[in-house]
């Protein structure tokens, strides 16, 4: 526990010198493992566990159990977990059943895993890990420390950063949907020969997809994470610290400021810009600008304030409509139930 705390930069409340074995949930924790408490509202989860330490807020009871004090548990235990429960990686080098072209350039301590396919010209970082099935295409540069799961494509003319991690299935550099009708007006496709540049530190979930500029290049800026299946699209420029939570998309173009959040499921039209740390609200369609720090919902999106009242008075529209047919009942302006087709 002491050493724990001290790569913490942190102290120890109680006995320092337990030995932690492993870390858990409250709910599975046994005496030797680690536990975290987010806030006071999580309390009585703490009373019940038979966790042996934790990480909790200041001021919150732990019933004697040795405490690190934090004011952030959630990001002190992430980086315990992080410390106690590294991730195997492969050992550096080519698999027997990897496929490199003569003219790819790997650094030596990077790591290609089987059936893993790297092309013509393409560029593997330090230290990087290409494991079983991801296909890194000619041409594609592959920064240090990244990590391409299985089924992860990197295709021609993109660029990623260091540390850059891609779940299983995520596509980098597939086309924009772009088409044009030809003169019998059927669906023409347009060239996409832009790019995809990823910055460092940015992760992208299992199947989400980042489509390649039309003419100029896709970005995504430094630290944004991008969670499954999200699909952005050709020419988008998607800014530092950004998170894209499941199921969202973004047509082409769409600007996001740095710090934005966009929820699960929201849709973004094209060419909309989505103003620095600004919130999107959960299947929010927005067709308009999102300014700078605002909170939007709905669809169309309006100010995530003015739809909560939206909402709210939707509720009350059959007290309203049966409240409105009797004023007009009593006005004159409406026959009896049943006389005027009324349900």
């Amino acid at each position: 526990m002491r050493e724990i705390a001290g790569h913490l930069g942190r102290e120890v409340e109680g006995d320092a010198d337990p030995v932690i074995t492993g870390v858990s949930s409250l709910a599975d924790a046994g005496p030797g493992d680690l536990g975290f408490v987010r806030s006071p509202r999580w309390a009585g989860a703490l009373g019940g566990s038979r966790v042996g330490a934790v990480i909790v807020p200041h001021g919150l009871d732990v019933g004697g159990r040795p405490a690190i004090r934090s004011p952030n548990p959630g990001l002190d235990f992430a980086r315990a977990v992080d410390w106690l429960e590294p991730r195997p990686r492969p050992q550096p080098g080519l698999h027997p059943d990897a496929h490199v072209a003569p003219g790819a350039r790997v650094d030596p301590s990077a790591s290609i895993g089987p059936r893993a396919a790297v092309g013509e010209g393409a560029r593997i970082g330090a230290r990087s890990v290409v494991h079983a099935g991801a296909t890194v295409y000619g041409g594609a540069e592959i920064g240090e420390d990244c990590v391409l799961h299985a089924g992860a494509v990197v295709r021609e003319g993109c660029r990623l950063g260091d540390r850059v991690i891609l779940q299983p299935g995520a596509v980098i550099g597939g086309d924009g949907f772009g088409y044009v009708p030809d003169e019998r007006g059927r669906p023409a496709k347009v060239p996409q020969i832009g790019g995809v540049v990823v910055g460092d530190d940015v992760e992208i979930g299992a199947n989400a997809t980042v489509d390649r500029g039309t003419l100029g290049d896709t970005r995504i800026g430094r630290g944004s994470k991008i969670d499954n299946l999200v699909q952005i699209g050709h020419n988008c420029d998607v800014g530092e610290d950004v998170l894209i939570v499941a199921q969202t998309g973004l047509s082409g173009s769409t600007k996001v400021g740095d710090g934005a959040m966009l929820m699960a499921q929201s849709g973004v039209a094209n060419g909309a810009t989505i103003g620095e740390r600004a919130f999107v609200a959960g299947r929010a369609g927005v067709i308009r600008d999102v300014p700078p720090g605002s909170r939007t919902a709905g669809f169309p999106n309006v100010d995530h304030a003015e739809q909560n009242r939206i909402l709210a008075a939707t509720r009350r529209l059959p007290e309203l409509v049966t409240r409105l047919r009797a004023v007009e009942r009593k006005l004159g302006l409406r026959g009896r139930r049943g006389e005027d087709g009324d349900a």
